[in-house]
């Protein structure tokens, strides 16, 4: 981006910040200060046109995605059974085969499978589905946050193409957990991980959150369609997919440069894989 909209970024954050009195966030979460935002880009794929502004409320939203540990503590306080339990499976990427699969007793605690390690404590959840976000949302008193809210969140302070700026490396310094290499016959893990990380190891944006992009991406509340379409009606059914925003592990820019801001994905709300998790938001009082 040229200087003048670089210092124009600069000045919106600034006076989005400003805003008095500033709530004292909820622990594990940062304030949000609304404000209006272009949502979408013009040089983006063809799901992130036409290019719009929208206005924001402030909101809370959290640090980081929702950790494995965090999601224990609903589980062993609700005796939840999430849906890739029930049915058996849940989505990964083979390694060996590099094709996508359903494998037999993958979920959130076992992400890969009975055949490999449990997840770690301290990384995203994931095998999550929509339903499981949701349930685990209402259990901590948050909600998913919307499209135009994880967007507004991930542009704020930043005038780049990343939640942080233009460049995936900042002094030989990776900045988030991306696929390293030409997707998917070849990852370097250059940045120290082949799945996920532990949330935070690659530095906060301007606006204080970890992992807006890559390491997993993360539901949101919204159906998935066109932006064009975003003021019509609509009706979901069967095969109405939910928005996911921030890109992956398995990211790299020839096949899905998903960790850019505006960046978009989708699944069926009872989908369970293992690249994605999601992080809350809660309105202000």
């Amino acid at each position: 981006m040229g200087l003048i909209n670089k210092i124009l970024a600069g000045l919106l954050f600034l006076s989005a910040c400003a805003q008095s009195p500033r709530p004292v966030a909820p622990s594990g979460m940062v304030f949000i200060p609304g404000g209006r935002t272009q949502i979408g880009s013009d040089s983006g794929l063809p799901h992130e046109r036409p290019v719009f502004r929208a206005k924001v409320q402030s909101f809370f939203m959290d640090v980081s995605p929702v950790t494995v540990a965090a999601f224990r503590e609903f589980i062993d306080a609700t005796n939840y059974i999430t849906q890739a339990e029930k049915f058996g499976d849940a989505g990964i990427f083979n390694d060996s085969t590099r094709q996508w699969e359903l494998r037999a007793g993958a979920y959130w605690a076992l992400p890969l499978g009975p055949d490999y390690p449990p997840a770690s404590d301290d990384h995203p959840v994931t095998q999550v589905s929509w339903h499981d976000a949701i349930a685990y949302a209402k259990w901590v008193g948050k909600r998913l946050p919307t499209e135009i809210e994880w967007e507004y969140a991930g542009r704020l302070g930043s005038d780049g193409k990343y939640p942080w700026g233009d460049l995936l490396m900042i002094d030989g310094q990776y900045r988030a957990n991306v696929w390293n290499g030409s997707f998917p016959r070849f990852n370097s893990n250059a940045d120290g991980y082949a799945t996920t990380s532990p949330v935070g190891q690659y530095g906060e944006t301007p606006a204080g959150l970890v992992d807006m992009g890559g390491n997993v991406w993360e539901w949101t509340n919204d159906w998935y369609r066109s932006y064009a379409d975003r003021n019509k009606e609509f009706h979901s059914n069967e095969r109405s997919e939910k928005v996911q925003r921030g890109g992956s592990f398995l990211c790299e820019p020839g096949w899905c440069h998903g960790y850019r801001v505006t960046a978009r994905s989708h699944s069926t709300p009872e989908t369970a894989l293992y690249h994605v998790g999601f992080r809350l938001v809660k309105d202000l009082p």
